[in-house]
């Protein structure tokens, strides 16, 4: 079933309950099939076969080794890895999926701008080089968009976001379109393994709030859990992935290459 008509069978199904009231069984993702890729040899050897805290601590060993580059050179970085490969010219926009010119760059209304999808208040980082400029979770965004999403934390449900059909908002959570639900998940999993406290930066970890505020958290982790299971990575993730490896940072996002970490560790 697509997460779209699971969406349209829980408002229906939500309905009928209240009518009859019945209790509503709970729509569950299949866990990821394990993966195995041409880094399992190399880059990953020391943490394949591993679990929960070992497997936690041994990625976090091998991402931890990165380039970084200035918040500036971000915007370049993005008109690169954010391309749209239907049109050369342009680059696609989370939350959106809007194709829009790499020169619309800025903070203007029309305009592309850089989003913190582990949001910068959570942790205090900033834009300084290491959290502020990992572009393993910086995507281009839409100006308006960015901004009705803020600092929120990730869930499902609200009222439907301007500008960006299928995704909505509430007080405190933010639900991307069903097409960036995996790519938002996996992100906010990479930016919890690769900050662990060292480096000058906060300790980073998942939670299950949607009232985080400034503190080092980012949640909801059970429905990022979930996410990440419906939307498997896609080539667009996987292309990025390569590049901020090979071109930028030389670190990989290791729930790309393998999702089933992600019930491995949490």
């Amino acid at each position: 079933m697509s997460v779209a008509r699971i969406r349209r069978w829980k408002v229906w199904a939500a309905a009928s309950a209240a009518v009859v009231g019945l209790a509503l069984p709970t729509v569950a993702a299949s866990p990821a099939a394990a993966t195995t890729t041409a880094y399992d040899a190399t880059y990953y050897k020391n943490a394949v076969g591993k679990t929960g805290t070992s497997l936690k601590s041994a990625l976090h060993t091998i991402i931890r080794n990165q380039s970084t580059i200035s918040y500036d050179a971000v915007w370049n970085a993005l008109k690169s890895l954010d391309q749209d490969p239907n049109n050369t010219s342009n680059v696609l926009l989370l939350y959106s999926g809007t194709s829009r010119s790499k020169s619309l760059n800025g903070g203007a209304v029309g305009n592309w701008n850089r989003e913190h999808t582990w949001a910068q208040s959570h942790g205090s980082f900033g834009t300084s080089a290491g959290p502020g400029t990992d572009l393993h979770h910086l995507r281009a965004a839409d100006v308006q968009v960015n901004s009705i999403r803020g600092n929120k934390d990730f869930d499902n449900g609200g009222s439907a976001v301007s500008g960006a059909p299928g995704s909505y908002t509430d007080s405190n959570s933010f639900e991307p379109r069903d097409a960036d639900k995996g790519d938002v998940a996996r992100m906010i999993l990479y930016m919890a393994v690769r900050y662990e406290g060292g480096d000058g930066w906060p300790n980073l970890e998942p939670n299950d709030s949607t009232s985080n505020g400034s503190v080092p958290y980012h949640g909801r982790l059970s429905v990022l859990k979930q996410w990440n299971e419906q939307d498997p990575p896609s080539a667009f993730e996987e292309r990025r992935n390569d590049l901020v490896h090979s071109a930028y940072q030389g670190n990989r996002n290791p729930f790309i290459d393998h999702p089933e970490w992600v019930e491995a560790i949490w």
